[in-house]
């Protein structure tokens, strides 16, 4: 039996506002591939959402759609370029719970889903994925760590780390 090989590549930015953290998403929303799931997770107020927004334009989500975080539905659906499904798992804690709201049928189904609160789903994400961590580093300030796990977010990665 072959040895499994990890592919993994980790990029560190500094943000100093909410439009510098938007503008990152947007980046990454311009590059992203159909069937990526993107982890993201920080402490209340780190930006996680505020990511999420610029990922829905660069994903090309209507302007008129307003993206929030689904702190309470849980789920919510943007059409754009590709569909985007923001998930908060944050008022969640047993698996059954990802289960009974379809979380599963979304990880592996077609679109981009973007979760908020993910470490509380590690066991369960696809080997292929992209991670965020945000960091309050100040007032405004953030430090933001993307690893890329596989193959397609690699390259994912690598073509987004030239356009810094």
């Amino acid at each position: 039996m072959a040895p499994v090989t990890t592919l993994m590549l980790n990029i560190t930015l500094d943000s100093y506002s909410p439009a510098e953290t938007r503008k990152l998403g947007e980046k990454v929303g311009r590059r992203v591939r159909t069937d990526t799931v993107i982890a993201l997770n920080g402490e209340l107020g780190s930006g996680k959402t505020v990511f999420i927004q610029g990922l829905a334009r660069g994903l090309d989500v209507p302007e008129n759609y307003y993206v929030t975080s689904p702190t309470y539905t849980l789920i919510n659906e943007y059409p754009g370029r590709q569909k985007l499904f923001h998930v908060d798992l944050y008022r969640l804690t047993d698996p059954i719970d990802f289960e009974n709201i379809g979380l599963y049928e979304i990880l592996y189904g077609e679109g981009v889903v973007a979760i908020e609160w993910a470490d509380r789903l590690v066991d369960d994400l696809p080997a292929e994925h992209v991670r965020i961590h945000f960091e309050i580093s100040g007032n405004d300030r953030r430090k933001i760590r993307i690893t890329a796990h596989g193959l397609e977010p690699l390259n994912l990665l690598k073509g987004f780390e030239k356009s810094l």
